[in-house]
């Protein structure tokens, strides 16, 4: 990763912020303030690219039950055997797409995240340090893959679109790259990521 990145993206975790939500493009929506939300995490990792930073995300495999064929960072929930999030989001990469502990140095967390699924998403900001394999978990992902930094931390990149969702239109952010249809939390903690750092070159 190139120094300018690094220094922006260590601006942006330094910044104050408030957590977003699915519901963020919304504001009809009224959520439960009794609500119980599952606490999560995911690894927002980038790479030493030659060429530039790149941002490693995944596409989901069909077959689940949340969010299936998504693209996603890798991540999931906190099991009991978590010291904390840090170490859900670098097991969880581990587990789903081969990254070992060893190659990531941790910079911090970004502001958490709820999801229509009833999380509590912290996405942990990484630098993957060497090069690894990547190994697909076939039960959880379909394929890896990494898109330029500076693509999706471009607020200019960002778009708004709608579909029905339980009944009503609801509101949410792409920022798609190529083949790859990037949307819902994945795109919203990407647009706060933005808002904070700018493009990431």
């Amino acid at each position: 990763m190139t120094s300018d990145a690094l220094e922006q993206l260590r601006s942006a975790l330094a910044q104050p912020a408030q957590g977003s939500s699915d519901f963020d493009l919304n504001p009809g929506v009224v959520l439960p303030e009794n609500r119980v939300l599952r606490p999560a995490a995911v690894l927002v990792g980038i790479t030493r690219s030659q060429d530039a930073p790149r941002l490693v995300l995944t596409k989901r495999a069909s077959h689940l039950r949340n969010h299936p064929g998504q693209i996603a960072f890798p991540g999931g929930r906190q099991d009991a055997g978590d010291a904390d999030l840090v170490a859900t989001a670098l097991r969880e990469a581990n587990e789903e797409i081969g990254l070992p502990r060893e190659a990531v140095e941790v910079l911090g967390a970004l502001p958490a995240h709820e999801t229509v699924t009833g999380f509590l998403v912290t996405p942990i900001l990484a630098e993957i340090t060497r090069d690894f394999t990547p190994r697909p978990d076939p039960n959880e992902v379909a394929e890896i893959f990494a898109a330029p930094l500076a693509h999706v931390t471009d607020p200019t990149r960002f778009r708004v679109e709608r579909r029905m969702w339980r009944g009503t239109w609801r509101n949410y952010y792409i920022v798609p790259w190529g083949p790859y249809y990037i949307w819902g939390a994945t795109a919203r903690i990407l647009r706060g990521l933005a808002e904070k750092a700018g493009p990431c070159r």
